[in-house]
């Protein structure tokens, strides 16, 4: 891969990472049905990379993180689902 394509991939991939640090985003994502996508929870996998020091020093929102972990869980994808719990704090979601 070209440097080029290198750098336009890691701040494509670097601004997905920010974005999963809203709680409405990710709700927008279940509505949608990508976590219904085989595919795309693969690269939610794959994203795990980005919690290594050397790239998460360029996460402006460290929590975005938190919620790439979250994600791995479809107990938390099926939570996040809906507008009520979007709504409520999250990291709630952990105290049930």
């Amino acid at each position: 891969m070209a440097e080029s394509e290198d750098k336009r991939r890691f701040t494509i991939e670097l601004e997905f990472i920010q974005c999963l640090s809203n709680p409405w985003y990710l709700n927008h994502l279940a509505q949608q049905q990508y976590f219904k996508d085989p595919a795309f929870i693969n690269y939610l996998e794959y994203l795990q990379y980005w919690k290594k020091p050397e790239y998460a020093k360029f996460v402006v929102y460290p929590h975005a993180l938190y919620f790439l972990d979250l994600l791995q869980h479809q107990q938390f994808r099926d939570y996040i689902s809906t507008s009520e719990n979007t709504q409520e704090e999250p990291t709630s979601y952990l105290h049930q």
